[in-house]
């Protein structure tokens, strides 16, 4: 279970993360770790608490404990603007575009000023020209409204509009989930896009072969806790962890 730790401090760590939806406890003690450059998968089969987690992060669950700390500032009482305007981008399952809006005013609702990382290093900048080179679908239909997307195109919009923040890392949550294929592709593409460009990633993900494609390490959640902590090629090579914890 144990991973080669990279030197330096996390840009994100969590420690003891426990949350609840009024009376039911969905998380327990919860500890996991993203580092710069890197993409990281939590994987779980549905009601695992995935996207819990990553709520939880964003400060979106109100009843919560534990310490999460990013890019060296504890955010644990942070409210969701107050984290995202930190730098931590969210991707929801859900989309949640603004239908009657446009692609380009959906994206310049995401838009944040450029940072720098603490070294005085310009962290990635997006513009919707980047964009637009990174989802060339998008760049065909800057003048559509939301509303009038494929499921497909909506979730490449979410992303984009994210981006739009300068965000050092992206919490994406189930990003197969729900699209044809061949979205399932560009969104890989787009992910290991995102890496090189210096994005770190986490991403809560069911689907082994999307994880396999885009991912450096793997924590494995059910029932709220994580059960399983590797690299994703010891992941892929483990078959009794994935039959326990993965398999339907």
């Amino acid at each position: 279970m144990s991973v080669p730790e990279r030197s330096g401090e996390p840009l994100l760590a969590v420690d003891g993360l426990s949350a609840w939806y009024g009376a039911a406890h969905i998380l327990f003690d919860v500890e996991l770790h993203v580092n710069r450059g890197e993409v990281v998968a939590l994987m779980g089969r549905n009601g695992a608490g995935k996207s819990t987690t990553l709520k939880s992060i964003m400060g979106m669950v109100p009843r919560r404990r534990g310490r999460i700390v990013f890019m060296g500032r504890d955010i644990s009482s942070s409210e969701p603007h107050e984290v995202a305007v930190s730098g931590l981008g969210f991707v929801p399952e859900d989309r949640r575009i603004f239908t009657d809006l446009t692609v380009t005013e959906n994206l310049e609702v995401g838009r944040q000023p450029p940072r720098r990382w603490p070294d005085g290093a310009p962290a990635p900048e997006w513009t919707p020209q980047r964009l637009f080179e990174l989802f060339p679908n998008l760049g065909e239909m800057t003048d559509r409204p939301g509303g009038s997307m494929s499921g497909g195109e909506q979730q490449m919009l979410t992303v984009a509009r994210t981006l739009m923040g300068n965000p050092y890392l992206v919490l994406l949550d189930e990003p197969s989930e729900g699209v044809a294929p061949v979205i399932v592709e560009q969104m890989a593409q787009m992910i290991v896009e995102l890496k090189a460009q210096g994005v770190s990633i986490l991403l809560s993900e069911q689907n082994m072969h999307f994880a396999e494609l885009v991912s450096d390490r793997a924590y494995v959640l059910e029932k709220g806790q994580i059960r399983h902590h590797s690299t994703m090629e010891a992941l892929a090579d483990n078959e009794e962890v994935r039959r326990a914890y993965l398999s339907v």
